[in-house]
């Protein structure tokens, strides 16, 4: 069996690279992918503790949280497809032009 500690640091780590993928990353097809692996990340770590305590409860919840993740995804991508139809780029810098 492999011990939870590993999971927490995988989490960790998973966590880590989409926050600075969200926080140094100006393509929003990026930033989006980066939203995806921290959510999986909390997923993977509610998944092994779930296993660890013997109840299926966080597993439960992770069904749920993944199909709310879907329909993120396809709001971020409707979003991102009328962004690129406007500005020609996906680029998050240029949000700023469509204020006016």
């Amino acid at each position: 069996m492999i011990p939870i500690e590993n999971y927490i640091w995988l989490s960790t780590a998973l966590f880590t690279i989409g926050v600075l993928g969200v926080l140094f990353r100006r393509n929003a097809i990026i930033v989006f992918a980066c939203i995806e692996l921290m959510l999986n990340a909390v997923n993977l770590l509610m998944v092994a503790f779930s296993s660890y305590l013997n109840d299926a409860t966080g597993q439960v919840f992770v069904f749920f949280i993944m199909a709310v993740a879907a329909a993120e995804v396809a709001v971020g991508l409707a979003i991102l497809v009328m962004m690129y139809r406007n500005t020609k780029s996906v680029d998050i810098d240029i949000l700023n032009r469509l204020k006016g």
